[in-house]
């Protein structure tokens, strides 16, 4: 599968845009969507710094329409081709999201997760599908977490979360028949580029002490590209996974050389929805 190309949405900051920095090492073309431009052409710029080739897609994930002519514009571009989408763009509003105290205490935009983040997921795959079916391959990663299955910032994440879970299961049985794969996917906690720029004495004790054990974005990336190229790929089809384990089967370290670690024990494990079988 030389020249792979893959598209990331949400892709100007946190987990979306280190993904995109990870599969341009790998030497792909990735499209990367976003609402800030400035953001995209940077991210652009990072995607070449690192080996691939970046096209920016200005895009505002709210609006059908603009997700829409962001696949048209990619299919124009590649002639049709579409290897890998991972679905990331989601409606997170960091200090409220994590702030204590019950839902109905919190302010009510935290319920937009459940339209970019739930509902975008689904636009993208239907526009993403047409183009994977027709070359019969492709994968559909869709960003969750163990906030799926356990209480993490509350039901607003948990709903999107699980959300995704169980539309990627139902979506996976559609496509089976079809030779394209869509996945659920579990990233660990993840060392994004804000937390790596902030001064050591704004990070709290408690959380300064975990930030060794965790992922770069990068890693998530080499991941979700090994599990593209994986011959039991179907098998996983309509699955959550968590990306440490695949880490480990697939022999992929951090870059900082440690193998992340997986949080099922004590985070909760993800329910597996198995569709039928690629015919």
């Amino acid at each position: 599968m030389a020249d792979r190309v893959v598209m990331v949405t949400g892709a100007t900051r946190g987990l979306g845009r280190g993904i995109a920095r990870g599969f341009a090492s790998t030497g792909a073309t990735i499209f990367v969507t976003g609402r800030d431009e400035g953001a995209l052409a940077s991210v652009v710029t990072e995607i070449a710094e690192c080996g691939g080739r970046g096209m920016a897609l200005a895009c505002d994930h709210r609006d059908d329409a603009q997700a829409k002519a962001a696949f048209d514009r990619l299919a124009a571009e590649t002639g049709g081709r579409l290897d890998i989408l991972v679905n990331n763009a989601a409606a997170v509003y960091g200090q409220d999201l994590v702030a204590p105290g019950p839902f109905w205490e919190k302010p009510l935009k935290l319920v937009d997760m459940l339209d970019v983040g739930l509902r975008s997921n689904y636009v993208a795959a239907y526009h993403a599908a047409p183009l994977m079916v027709g070359a019969r391959r492709g994968l559909i990663a869709s960003i969750s977490f163990y906030g799926a299955v356990s209480y993490f910032h509350g039901p607003a994440y948990g709903a999107a979360k699980a959300g995704t879970d169980k539309m990627t299961a139902d979506m996976a049985v559609d496509l089976a028949p079809h030779g394209v794969s869509a996945v659920s996917f579990w990233p660990g906690f993840i060392l994004t580029d804000a937390i790596k720029a902030m001064p050591t004495e704004m990070i709290p004790e408690q959380l300064r002490a975990m930030l060794p054990l965790w992922e770069t974005p990068e890693f998530s990336a080499l991941v979700i590209d090994a599990l593209a190229r994986d011959p039991d790929l179907a098998a996983m089809s309509g699955k959550a996974v968590i990306g440490a384990e695949l880490g480990e089967r697939y022999g992929i370290r951090d870059r900082d050389g440690k193998q992340p670690v997986s949080y099922r024990a004590t985070m909760g494990s993800p329910l597996e929805f198995v569709g039928p079988p690629a015919g």
